[in-house]
């Protein structure tokens, strides 16, 4: 029997976090049949996991048994950790959209041991493309003087800090919902208005709470993700969005296009393992097809598949890895007292600090870097101080000998009030401790390759120990600042880091002889296939790259869609997208 012809579509987006969302939204506006294969599942509101029974399977594993959201890798130089499901990224990251220092677009900046980071790309060109994005994410400010978000200790200690030590502070744009909709006051909790594109998971949200779990996903739906937003709008011009399908294959057709392998998992496959490498192999095939599966995924595909896709440059892919220089430090509260920071209490991300490069001034020696305060959820509080084993050991033994003596002396105390607020602390630890988050530029020299079938990057500190050197000294005179004690990332004992903004591998540039893609993200060699994802980046965005990931997604789009024939958009294709649940979404 002959096997049934592989589905066609125009584009195909692999992937659905800032790259792909933005590629599939533009692409279907534009009239485009458009498909999104996204290996995750969909998040609506109230279903990210915060009992330890759920977050034990929010990991992504699929051979055993796990299709979670997290997703964590570990290499010899860093571990990392990046997000699994419908919308990518923008479901654990921390909200902050800052656009690229325009010096920081660097033309030919010598990197150890030869070659150059160049940026194909200008400021001026992309700022059209960020006043898109920063639309669409609905970009504001931190309203820190709005009457029900006044008061944040964490984001008023930073910025007094900030000043004391002749740093640039900001409260940077957020992708977060603080109002119900625009021109209206800002409010805890509040319903929020659905855009006119609609909601694909058809479940209300609510504005900011201040609950601190951006980065394990708001379940109030606060945040602006790409499922909210991007994904929502390419759903109603017509996207037909996949959730479950992990791809696997990519080859260069005969005559032009690609087809595309992947595999479909059952999620009622969870907790059983599963050899997932003999899941049958489902085709499409299409004239347009977007890489945006990540940097890690990206690159892997295009690593595994190379010997399908004849003319691509193999000297430079997996080339030009960085972290984007993120280091992740803590400040604690020192016995004598100090700042209340109450980490606990806003979103995770609420000020930014900038020190600059060399390249913004003669005087300055170094790569530059921003320092912003972190969160975390209101539970890690209660976990801090039970963790601290001395003070919690006495306050319980105090407590059980004032009881103890009561009962003797035939007094016993009615109301165990007081001692009951003894016996729970002050809450010193939780209230007085801070993640201090690092971003900046490192240096983008890590080599991505398969060690067997399995992805390998070499990448170490070492080329970068001036710039994480200098990071580390301003850290340490914030916390000096703030009357606070200064703790590394245990990992960095071993000069190790924890990223979760991985970066390059398949890098923009002029010619061959600089990158993979060229400076419209289409790769060289492989007519319509095109890197939408962080993978394109030629080296550290610096800032929180989100962002400039999705604006270099939309320049592209642009280009792309200038040199195509405008296709006509069919109703009926829109409606029933409109009509289809995403598989995840339904209540």
């Amino acid at each position: 029997m002959t096997p049934p012809a592989a589905e066609h579509v125009d584009a195909v987006v692999v992937g659905s976090g800032f790259g792909g969302a933005v590629s599939a939204f533009r692409l279907a506006e534009a009239g485009l049949r458009v498909v999104v294969l996204e290996r995750g599942r969909a998040y609506p509101p109230g279903s990210f996991a915060r009992t330890p029974h759920e977050m034990g399977r929010a990991l992504w594993d699929p051979s055993e048994g796990l299709y979670g959201l997290f997703d964590v890798w570990t290499f010899n130089g860093f571990d990392s950790v990046v997000s699994s499901g419908l919308g990518g990224g923008s479901l654990i990251y921390a909200n902050v959209l800052l656009r690229k220092e325009e010096k920081w677009f660097v033309k030919r900046e010598r990197l150890p041991g030869g070659g150059y980071e160049t940026w194909p790309v200008t400021r001026a060109e992309l700022d059209p493309h960020y006043d898109a994005v920063e639309r669409m994410l609905g970009a504001t400010r931190y309203p820190l003087h709005a009457p029900a978000y006044a008061g944040t200790r964490k984001t008023l200690a930073m910025q007094v800090a900030a000043k004391d030590l002749g740093l640039a502070w900001e409260l940077p744009p957020l992708a977060v919902s603080f109002s119900p909709g625009p021109q209206e006051p800002p409010g805890l909790g509040l319903p929020i208005k659905d855009p006119e594109y609609g909601n694909l998971h058809g479940r209300p949200r609510r504005t900011c709470r201040l609950c601190g779990e951006c980065d394990i996903g708001c379940n109030d739906g606060a945040k602006n993700t790409l499922d909210h937003t991007y994904l929502s709008a390419a759903r109603h011009a017509g996207a037909d969005l996949r959730t479950h399908r992990e791809v696997r294959e990519l080859r260069l057709r005969d005559g032009g296009g690609y087809e595309v392998g992947y595999v479909e998992h059952d999620p009622a496959s969870e907790g059983r393992r599963l050899g997932t490498g003999k899941l049958p192999l489902r085709r499409i095939t299409c004239d347009l097809l977007i890489l945006g599966a990540g940097t890690y995924g990206t690159v892997y595909l295009l690593l595994r598949n190379q010997g399908r896709l004849p003319g691509l440059n193999l000297e430079r892919l997996g080339r030009r890895y960085s972290g984007n220089g993120d280091l992740l430090t803590f400040l604690l509260p020192r016995p004598a007292g100090g700042e209340r920071m109450e980490a606990s209490r806003g979103p995770v991300i609420t000020s930014s600090m900038f020190v600059p490069d060399r390249l913004d001034r003669p005087d300055v020696q170094g790569r530059g870097f921003y320092v912003q305060d972190g969160g975390y959820p209101g539970f890690v509080d209660w976990l801090a101080e039970s963790a601290d084993v001395t003070r919690s050991l006495f306050r319980a033994g105090e407590f059980a000998v004032r009881a103890v003596v009561s009962r003797l002396l035939g007094t016993p105390d009615s109301s165990l009030s007081a001692e009951l607020s003894r016996l729970i602390g002050q809450g010193t630890l939780s209230s007085g401790s801070l993640p201090l988050l690092g971003i900046g530029r490192d240096v983008p020299d890590g080599v991505m390759r398969l060690r067997g079938d399995r992805l390998n990057v070499d990448w170490t500190t070492r080329t970068s120990r001036e710039y994480f050197a200098r990071m580390r000294r301003t850290m340490r005179d914030l916390a000096d600042h703030l009357e606070a004690g200064y703790v590394d990332n245990p990992i960095w004992f071993f000069r190790k880091i924890i990223t979760v903004h991985p970066l390059g591998g398949a890098a923009i540039g002029h010619s061959r002889e600089e990158g993979v893609c060229d400076p419209y993200n289409a790769v060289l060699g492989l007519p319509g296939l095109y890197v939408a994802d962080g993978a394109a980046m030629p080296g550290p965005v610096g800032p929180n790259p989100s962002l400039t990931i999705a604006a270099l997604a939309d320049r592209m789009c642009t280009h792309l869609l200038e040199r195509r024939p405008r296709r006509t958009r069919r109703s009926a294709t829109r409606s029933a997208a409109r009509l289809t649940p995403v598989e995840g979404s339904t209540p």
